[in-house]
């Protein structure tokens, strides 16, 4: 620890603000872009990262099975902006609240990283750095909507052993992670990820010719 940081939270943020939207084209593939659309809309997720036993970790939630959009996928928190929102910061925030009852007052938010452009779903989606000051216990707040939530390693994430490459439906393709006891992590999420590990300076050489296969699509 570094203060009251942990040592790896100044060289992240330091990382964050330097990331263009080039840089995020070339880590992020397949369906995510720099956001270039004027009339999309706006959506913010919280990227909360905490320090655990073996280094930093981060929170992620499931969705629930019965959504109409991607029922039982790996998400990050968060959600589209609503009009009384100052900001992306405080739409990941509010939506963490929602649907997890994350404290705001336990949240110290670091950086927002360029907005991602998804076409399919035509939003703009800002990724929010922050740091988990104080992590207490989260539970979802609508079965409806938030299956589980899970707490996820860092270093877990960047072990080859947990990374591929999934072949979306559409025909392209982008990174994934396999870890134990989570759905297959892909899409925007993995696509995040990947970048995080990248920024943070995590990534350890993988096997992108490894490929993970999509159940059920």
């Amino acid at each position: 620890m570094s203060g009251d940081h942990p040592s790896w939270w100044g060289p992240l943020l330091k990382a964050a603000a330097e990331a263009e939207g080039p840089t995020a084209e070339r880590v992020i593939e397949g369906h995510l872009r720099p956001y270039a659309e004027e009339r999309a809309r706006s959506a913010a997720v919280l990227v909360l990262l905490c320090e655990s036993d073996g280094g930093p970790s981060v929170l992620l939630q499931q969705r629930a099975a019965t959504l109409r959009h991607h029922p039982g996928e790996v998400a990050f928190p968060g959600g589209a902006a609503d009009p009384g929102d100052a900001d992306a910061a405080a739409t990941a925030l509010r939506e963490a609240a929602e649907e997890l009852a994350v404290d705001p007052a336990s949240v110290a938010v670091g950086a927002a990283l360029p907005p991602l452009w998804i076409p399919v779903s035509g939003f703009a989606v800002t990724p929010v750095l922050a740091l988990w000051r104080r992590p207490h216990t989260v539970a979802p707040q609508a079965e409806s909507e938030v299956a589980a939530a899970h707490q996820v390693p860092l270093p877990v994430l960047a072990d080859p052993a947990s990374r591929g490459t999934v072949a979306y439906p559409s025909g392209r393709s982008g990174p994934g992670f396999q870890v134990t006891g989570v759905p297959l992590i892909w899409g925007f999420t993995a696509g995040v990820l990947s970048w995080l590990l990248d920024l943070g300076g995590w990534s350890r050489p993988w096997d992108r010719g490894r490929m993970m296969e999509l159940e059920g699509r």
